[in-house]
Order: structure tokens, then C-alpha cells, then sequence
């Protein structure tokens, strides 16, 4: 038997909770996340954009509306692309500027609310699930005032707000998986036993396990699935390649620019080999040109030229 494909792959983690037959499940994740109540839930981007092959397109994320009134953006990232602290605030900003329409109040925006869940350790912090929100820092004493407030506030806004689930941590605190939470991180990462466990305590659990056990079973879901992987680990490695040239070349120079010039061929070439590897998979696969074109393109000449091995 085929292994289960991973939740913890951004294809298909959309493929699964993009889908309108499982938000129900989507409902439950999300509750077990943002500790609220969820009485409607909207998916607002469903469909799996045609670039997904390329992994420059960035993270599938999911966007949602809960209750009419919270704009939530939910992406898993496999790889550290080493940009989650520019990424969110994006995400956050954006959501809440494009939540109202021209000439609405400002007190129409919904809440903006932004979940990464992360297969690899970024914050230098304690806690699996971390939550980060406008607070306001500790005031100088030269700046203090008696005011007669007797209760400060200690946000200055609640309409933005950031999860960060770091799975390598869950897996290291070894939780009795007794919340909910914990049972759907099961899901993600954890053993056959636990995954079992988990979906014996929430239903919704045991479907999306079903779900994912069929999803593994098709051979074009698959396939769609190891073209995305190899996507993201060719532009891993070409970033890699090309920022260890840069830094050889702009050491044995002992200029910047060496190490500019470096990074920029050495990302450029492993793009085009990256690109070139899609295309040979995709005619593998039995690629339509026309499809093989739409996704990497190229001319129908230059994919000629792949084939016949030039």
C-alpha cells in the first residue's frame, strides 16, 4: 500500500481543506487554533492556481470569512524560506485593507487574522502554538501620567492577530493529545497509533484521514503532489548553490559585488535546470504540450528541444 500523502504539504493541505465538502472539518481545525465559536465558514479561494508547479508562485494558502466578520489566511510551509516575519504582516495588512470596499467606514474592516503552520522551528520561543497580536510595550517612567485608570489596555487593536504553529516543537513535547489541537496535529505529524487515537476522539478527524488515504490512491494526485515537492526542493537547492558560489567567488575577490554576481547565475542557472526537470517529468506523465507550455512557459519549441535531449 502507497504511503499517505502529507498533510503537511501546502498542495495537499489545500487539495483536502479547500474542498467545500470538508468544511466541516476545515470549521473544527480552525476552532481548535483560534479557541472561538464558528457558525459560518466561507472559503474564499478554493481552486489550486495553474502555476502551483512553479514554487517562486509561493505558499497555496487558504482564505476564509468566519461568522461574516474574521478574514483568515491559513498557510502550511514545509521549507524555511526564511521570510515569515516579512510574510504575515503582509498577509495581516492586506486581508484587513481589502476586507472593506470603497466608501465603507473604517469601522466596517473585519478582523484580520493570519495561521502558519510551519514544518520547521522559526521563533526562538517555548510554545508550539504562538500568538502574537498589537500590544502595547511597557511605558517609560519619564512618560507615565496618573490618569485614574485603574485597568490599562494592553492591546491597541484586536482586529490583527498571528498563529504560528511550529510542528517540530508539538512533536517534541509528546502531548497526551487530549485537546483539540493536539488531536489535529496528529494528523499532520504523528504516528499511525496517535492518528488512529485522534480520530477515534473527533469524527471530523477520522474523515479527513479517509480523505487523505483515498487522495494517496490517485495517481494524478500523486504526481501533482511530487511535481509541487521536487519544485520547492529545486529552488531550496539552487538558492543554495547559488548563495555558496556567491559568498566562494566574493571571498576569493574580497568584493560585494563578486557575491551579488555569484548569487544572481547561480539562482538563474538553477531555475532553467529546474524548470527543464518539470518539463521532463510532465512528458513522462504523457503532458499535454499545450498544458506543459500554460505551466512553465516555455515555447513549444524549447520543449521540443528537452525531449529530443538538446
Amino acid at each position: 500500500m502507497q504511503d499517505r500523502l502529507p498533510l503537511t504539504s501546502d498542495y495537499v493541505f489545500k487539495r483536502i481543506f479547500g474542498q467545500e465538502e470538508n468544511k466541516d472539518a476545515l470549521k473544527d481545525f480552525l476552532e481548535s487554533i483560534l479557541d472561538v465559536k464558528i457558525k459560518d465558514i466561507e472559503i474564499n479561494n478554493p481552486e489550486i492556481p495553474k502555476n502551483y508547479y512553479d514554487s517562486k508562485f509561493g505558499v497555496l494558502d487558504l482564505k476564509v470569512t468566519l461568522n461574516n466578520a474574521m478574514v483568515v489566511d491559513v498557510e502550511m510551509q514545509m521549507q524555511n524560506q526564511h521570510n515569515i516575519e516579512q510574510r504575515m504582516p503582509y498577509y495581516l495588512s492586506s486581508n484587513y485593507a481589502n476586507s472593506i470596499k470603497e466608501g465603507q467606514s473604517y469601522t466596517e474592516c473585519k478582523k484580520s487574522i493570519v495561521i502558519s503552520i510551519l514544518n520547521f522551528n522559526y521563533y526562538k520561543r517555548n510554545e508550539y502554538h504562538s500568538v502574537a497580536r498589537m500590544k502595547f510595550e511597557e511605558p517609560k517612567p519619564e512618560e507615565t501620567i496618573d490618569m485614574g485608570y485603574k485597568e490599562l489596555d494592553e492591546y491597541a487593536s484586536d482586529y490583527l492577530e498571528m498563529h504560528i504553529i511550529e510542528l517540530p516543537k508539538f512533536k517534541k513535547k509528546k502531548p497526551e493529545i487530549h485537546r483539540k489541537l493536539e488531536q489535529w496535529l496528529c494528523l499532520f505529524i504523528g504516528s499511525e497509533g496517535q492518528v488512529e487515537k485522534a480520530g477515534k476522539l473527533n469524527k471530523e478527524i477520522r474523515k479527513i484521514n479517509k480523505k487523505l488515504a483515498s487522495m494517496s490512491l490517485s495517481n494524478e494526485e500523486r504526481n501533482n503532489y511530487e511535481f509541487r515537492l521536487k519544485a520547492i526542493r529545486d529552488e531550496a537547492s539552487a538558492i543554495d548553490h547559488a548563495t555558496r558560489v556567491g559568498l566562494e567567488r566574493g571571498i576569493k575577490r574580497g568584493l560585494k559585488q563578486g557575491i551579488e554576481q555569484g548569487i544572481e547565475q547561480g539562482i538563474e542557472q538553477g531555475e532553467k535546470q529546474k524548470t527543464k526537470e518539470i518539463v521532463k517529468r510532465m512528458l513522462r506523465k504523457n503532458a499535454k504540450v499545450d498544458d506543459i507550455m500554460e505551466f512553465t512557459g516555455l515555447t513549444k519549441e524549447e520543449i521540443e528541444k528537452i525531449r529530443n535531449g538538446e
